[in-house]
């Protein structure tokens, strides 16, 4: 299911016409569930990230070329929480201008199989977390998805939660 859905997104690599073309960065975004609990973990990112400082969010990472879906949402688990993640479902996907890049993000539903997540185990040269919170309150999200955060939109969308 997941890897139809990057098969249509890797169609073109590119978007735009003449001049303004840009490439395409295509990244998952992991809603991770604890097993017999309504909650979900939000992560916080560091002040001095460059789109959205100081803010709750969910973990996620950009596609590397061919990399499917799933398999991304598995190096979340490992390189951003330090636990092995396994995919429940698909929850939406949402595209957006960055500027430099057209971004196409999609939220995947998940649940540890392994381990405890921990953002201070984080072995990824990206976005590095500051904190995390396992929570059933969805307006942790709200001001990342007011600031144009994708994940937390689709998740919110999902749900019905304004923003």
């Amino acid at each position: 299911m997941f890897s139809a859905c990057l098969r249509a997104l890797r169609v073109k690599h590119w978007v735009g016409k003449g001049r303004e073309l840009k490439p395409i960065r295509t990244s998952v975004a992991a809603v991770v569930r604890r097993d017999g609990d309504d909650v979900f973990l939000a992560v916080r990112r560091p002040p001095d990230d460059d789109r959205l400082p100081d803010v709750w969010g969910l973990p996620a990472v950009t596609l590397h070329e061919g990399e499917l879906p799933e398999a991304g949402l598995r190096r979340v688990g490992r390189e951003k929480l330090g636990v092995e993640l396994e995919p429940i479902r698909f929850l939406g996907i949402q595209s957006a201008d960055r500027g430099e890049y057209e971004l196409i993000l999609m939220d995947i539903e998940a649940r540890v199989a392994s381990g405890d997540p921990d953002v201070r185990a984080s072995t990824s040269a990206g976005t590095r977390y500051v904190d995390q919170k396992w929570t059933d309150r969805l307006e942790i999200l709200a001001d990342a998805a007011a600031r144009g955060s994708l994940c937390s939109q689709i998740l919110l969308d999902c749900c019905g939660f304004p923003y």
